[in-house]
């Protein structure tokens, strides 16, 4: 019996291996957002001297049912202003990831916001 549950537990490690599953996204509520132009950018310099930027987006972003929520969130590039982002959000504020969307993926409520 024991011997089997190893297997078991081995193959589905295995199986989330080769599906990459992208755990900044697995089972995290989404929030839907026009990229507006970033509040702030932080400059961190490395011990090689090359400095790396995190560009950083404070706004309001909508739930699917239109409810909005102020969130704050970063990118290592400057994001293309109106573009349309899904964010990936735990703890209700605290963003993991985004995907660029287009228009029509945004609900619809969101839309009329």
């Amino acid at each position: 019996m024991k011997k089997w549950i190893g297997i078991a537990v081995l193959g589905i490690l295995l199986a989330a291996g080769l599906l990459q599953v992208d755990w900044n996204r697995f089972g995290k509520d989404t929030l839907f957002v026009e990229v507006q132009e970033a509040s702030d950018v932080e400059e961190t310099t490395l011990e090689n001297g090359e400095v790396m930027k995190r560009y950083v987006y404070a706004q309001t972003a909508f739930t699917s049912d239109g409810e909005s929520k102020q969130v704050t969130f970063t990118a290592g590039k400057e994001l293309q202003e109106g573009a349309y982002l899904r964010l990936y959000v735990k703890d209700g504020d605290t963003v993991t990831s985004y995907d660029e969307v287009s228009r029509e993926d945004i609900p619809r409520q969101v839309i009329q916001k």
